[in-house]
């Protein structure tokens, strides 16, 4: 039997699986993930940016934990020679309602403690020649980085103190009692006195195979990206973002340097109907009827018609995707969308169709369960382990 099992290979399972270790030298651990390779699914498939945590609620877990995780981000990235890059953010207003939401922004960020300064149209088009905008908010802080190199070195810090990754190894039961919990899918079972499920796309599921009583539902929404072309990739020195709207937790269509060099554009939002299928227009049967069947679901959709046709319209026709980045990079031609890989979002619904905006864990006599971490996860993953590693003492 181990001390501890840790369900879940992308970045938060595994600074998890990293943290314990650290915290509880000599304990025995095991961490199971059905890819065959870690990071494979919401840690792999973004844009690698280090946020700054501007955007989130002041006081909640995203805006406590983004801030304090690009911090420690930075420094394990530079203890570990994995390379980043603080390039630094601008938040671009297009139009008046955009610049209404940019103060409020700004205000935001001040609360939250973050670095920001505000810039009008003459300073924006200084700095970037080819963005365009009525004004915008510049966050010196934040950075680029590959979280995947990042997820594979906390890895090695788990072999290297004494823990065990499994991997192609699916989950499909748990099983807890008043003295350990068993594990246990096709390729296996594993028992240990403490669990942790960091189960991203699978983790309403997870909770349910465990007996918790949730009434949430992880809602796939797919982020569809572009690569511009070599030629394009100096268009921009640093991340260009639209204001968001405060109501829905997507951040809009950005561009983004990669820190191998390249330039992305993108993601979109349009709703997933295979948890996992990251092929355009993938379907699988029984993600797709626990989402249509879901309550939660259907009054999100009433409540988001208008935001759910645009997206569905940008995500089939390239020119209305293009018209989204044109707002304010107006250069930009249907011909600098080259395709790249989509990325699925695992966005915890409730059942009267709102989001849950922030970090989401719950716990039972033996278990901890992280419910809702998308956005900024990646950032914060060291934060997010260290308090789930709390959870686990309770």
């Amino acid at each position: 039997m181990f001390d501890y099992c840790v369900i879940g290979g992308g970045i938060v399972g595994v600074a998890t699986a990293h943290r314990i270790l650290a915290s509880r030298p000599g304990a025995s651990l095991v961490l199971v993930d059905k890819a065959a390779s870690l990071a494979a699914h919401q840690t792999g498939h973004n844009s690698g940016v280090i946020h700054s945590g501007i955007y989130y609620e002041p006081g909640s877990l995203k805006a406590r934990y983004c801030r304090r995780g690009a911090q420690w981000t930075k420094e394990f990235a530079a203890a570990h020679d994995i390379p980043y890059r603080v390039c630094g953010k601008l938040l671009v207003a297009t139009d008046s309602a955009e610049h209404d939401r940019m103060v409020a922004l700004y205000e935001r960020s001040v609360a939250n403690g973050v670095a920001v300064e505000r810039l009008d149209a003459a300073e924006l088009a200084r700095r970037e020649p080819h963005v365009t905008g009525l004004g915008a908010l510049f966050v010196p802080d934040t950075g680029i980085i590959d979280f995947t190199r990042v997820t594979e070195a906390l890895a090695d810090r788990v072999r290297t103190d004494g823990g065990r990754i499994v991997l192609g190894a699916e989950i499909t039961a748990i099983d807890e009692n008043s003295d350990a919990v068993t594990v246990s899918g096709p390729s296996g079972s594993w028992r240990a006195r403490r669990l942790v499920v960091c189960g991203g796309l699978q983790a309403d599921r997870l909770a349910r195979a465990a007996g918790l009583p949730i009434t949430l539902r992880i809602v796939p929404f797919r982020g569809e990206y572009y690569q511009l072309p070599p030629r394009r990739a100096d268009l921009v020195r640093t991340l260009i973002y639209p204001i968001p709207d405060p109501e829905l937790p997507f951040l809009g269509v950005h561009l983004s340097p990669t820190i191998d060099g390249g330039l992305t554009v993108g993601p979109n939002a349009v709703l997933g109907l295979s948890r996992e299928g990251y092929r355009k227009g993938g379907i699988d049967p029984r993600d797709a009827r626990e989402v249509l069947g879901y309550r939660g679901f259907h009054r999100l959709a009433a409540a988001n018609v208008g935001t759910g046709l645009r997206e569905l319209r940008n995500s089939l026709f390239r020119r209305g995707y293009l018209a989204q980045c044109r707002r304010y990079c107006p250069e930009l031609t249907l011909a600098d969308l080259l395709p790249r890989e989509a990325g699925i979002r695992a966005q915890a619904v409730l059942p009267d169709g709102t989001l849950a905006h922030d970090f989401l864990i719950e716990r039972t006599a033996r278990s901890v369960h992280v419910l809702n971490a998308p956005s900024p996860a990646a950032t914060s993953a060291l934060p997010i382990a260290d308090h789930i590693v709390a959870q686990l003492d309770i």
